[in-house]
């Protein structure tokens, strides 16, 4: 694939095409002659002269021809092979031929009276011999080739550069084997993860979707077709949380001692579930079995355990233990998870508002954690995510109903690293390795690929990729895309705002989309502020100052 003809015998190669006149079904003559074949990655040879001409087309798909990230088709029999433009290559002084990299990404069959291509499938079944003719691709093909079949599907935008062909993604294709959503700051990606959400809810009104909003963007968007939770009104009881979570709340240790405190709050912590009537009706019951218990009992166990000791010296582990919890208790800021009302066996109605079971026409749960403590934060998200997952593996002898899970700014819960030191990393983990197994879909949002555990991303099936400016992240997500991608991939730092890629299992091919518009009423409250605008305001400040104190002393409440 690197020895190329001289520029004369292209051209004699071209003016033979160009005799043969225009194909049947593709409205133009040929535009150049396949080089090389080397399985999914080729080579063809075109002609600048002609792609110049077809650069005035009114037709956009043909006038942007043989550019990096176009496609373009070869008929094989009766079938017509869609590639996509990886790279080009000036090849002769004279500057008339232009070598062509291309990945092949599917094939069509061809309709025997007009030649145009129908049923487009993804992957090739018969490839084309050196010297077989390259066609454009039309507007009309590719209506063809992102035709969202039979299957249920859902449209976020337009076919770039096209203005009418429909992009869809097929829902179920893109939930059964997770999603992901990656873009830098400020390129829309809050606004196109809301859209699809969106769309999403449409599609299926009955539908149960759980999303954790970290900044409180998201209310604003779902409050008409959403149920909101805050810290004012989730009420989540602290004994849904198993052993390991308990730990990171209570225990403040590492190391030796984190081992000491540990085993006494596994003992005193079971002890507390047994005194409840659902824990005694469990003939083996287990410290991570989600049974209520009151915190005054698990506190006055500790004291009782403590008291057995012969030294002072013994009691530490205790003292730090009771402390711990005591404080926790009386913040008002823990109030929303560790308050004494939450004692109650109130687990299903608990997993049946956040798993919207009825939805009610509202499919949607969004759970904001922007005004939960930030020690606290990441075992909240464990504890949701956790629920979702062991629901979808008890639940594997009733009707199913599956969840869909919507992380935002992933990358804060799922680090990169060997080990995942906390819980929410690794329930969100093994989420990704085996959720579609029980029907739990994951979808994650990030501007930061790079800083996601690896393996996670590649665990995505679709992958929808806005600008990413970072050279490590851009780096990152062309390892996790697939390799008919490539020729896609180099246009990511040249997105535009609310531009993406899509590829993998949610589209037929890779593809280049512009996003629908958003209403303003469904739109996320992360837009930036305008400061040239904002800053011309003045009044009022001596009034703004004293309620933000206030509310700041009263945290919130």
């Amino acid at each position: 694939m690197t020895d190329m003809p001289g520029p004369a015998a292209f051209t004699r190669s071209t003016e033979t095409i160009a005799s043969m006149g225009i194909a049947k079904g593709t409205g133009h003559a040929p535009i150049g002659c396949v080089f090389a074949i080397a399985g999914a990655s080729s080579r063809v040879l075109l002609d600048r002269a002609l792609l110049e001409m077809l650069s005035l087309d009114p037709d956009p798909i043909v006038a942007a021809a043989g550019q990096v990230g176009s496609q373009i088709k070869m008929r094989v029999g009766s079938a017509w092979l869609v590639a996509n433009v990886r790279a080009l290559k000036l090849e002769d002084n004279s500057g008339t031929c232009i070598a062509a990299d291309i990945d092949f990404l599917g094939e069509g069959d061809e309709e025997r009276l007009t030649g145009k291509l129908y049923n487009f499938r993804r992957g090739v079944t018969r490839y084309p011999m050196p010297g077989c003719e390259v066609f454009p691709v039309t507007a009309a093909d590719l209506r063809q080739v992102y035709a969202a079949d039979d299957r249920a599907a859902i449209a976020i935008g337009t076919v770039y550069p096209t203005q009418d062909i429909p992009a869809s993604l097929y829902i179920d294709a893109m939930l059964g084997k997770h999603f992901a959503l990656v873009g830098s700051t400020g390129t829309g990606k809050s606004t196109s993860a809301a859209l699809i959400l969106h769309r999403i809810c449409e599609l299926a009104p009955q539908g149960h979707i759980v999303m954790i909003d970290p900044h409180g963007e998201y209310a604003a968007a779902f409050r008409d077709n959403g149920a909101i939770y805050d810290v004012n009104n989730l009420a989540m009881p602290y004994w849904l949380m198993n052993f390991e979570e308990h730990c990171e709340v209570f225990l403040t240790t590492s190391g030796s001692d984190r081992q000491v405190d540990a085993d006494i709050l596994a003992k005193c912590l079971l002890a507390a579930k047994q005194r409840n009537r659902l824990g005694q009706e469990i003939a083996k019951l287990t410290v991570d079995a989600p049974i209520p218990y009151l915190l005054s009992d698990l506190t006055n166990l500790i004291g009782l355990e403590m008291g057995k000791m012969d030294r002072a010296g013994d009691t530490a582990p205790y003292l730090r233990l009771k402390s711990k919890i005591d404080e926790i208790r009386a913040d008002p800021r823990y109030g929303f998870m560790f308050s004494g009302m939450l004692v109650a066996d109130t687990m299903a109605t608990f997993l049946a508002r956040i798993f919207r079971m009825p939805g009610d026409g509202k499919p949607i749960s969004i759970v904001d954690v922007s005004g939960v403590p930030s020690d606290i934060t990441s075992v909240v998200v464990a504890v949701l995510s956790r629920m979702t997952f062991d629901f979808a593996i008890w639940s594997r002898n009733e009707p199913q109903r599956p969840v869909l899970l919507v992380c935002e700014e992933a990358h804060r819960y799922i680090p990169a690293g060997n080990d995942q030191t906390n819980s929410v990393g690794r329930i969100l983990a093994r989420i990704a390795k085996e959720g579609r197994k029980y029907g739990v879909s994951l979808g994650l949002i990030t501007q930061r690929p790079s800083d996601l555990a690896e393996g996670v991303l590649s665990q995505c099936g679709t992958i929808i990729a806005m600008r990413l400016n970072n050279e490590r992240d851009q780096a990152f997500v062309r390892a996790a895309m697939p390799e008919g991608a490539r020729g896609f991939l180099d246009s990511i730092p040249a997105l535009r705002n609310r531009e993406c890629i899509i590829c993998g299992e949610g589209v037929a091919i890779p593809i280049r989309v512009s996003f629908d518009g958003l209403e303003e009423s469904r739109r996320p409250a992360s837009s930036d502020p305008l400061f040239s605008q904002l800053w011309k305001n003045v009044g009022g400040e001596d009034q703004i100052i004293a309620r933000t104190i206030q509310r700041w002393r009263a945290q919130g409440k």
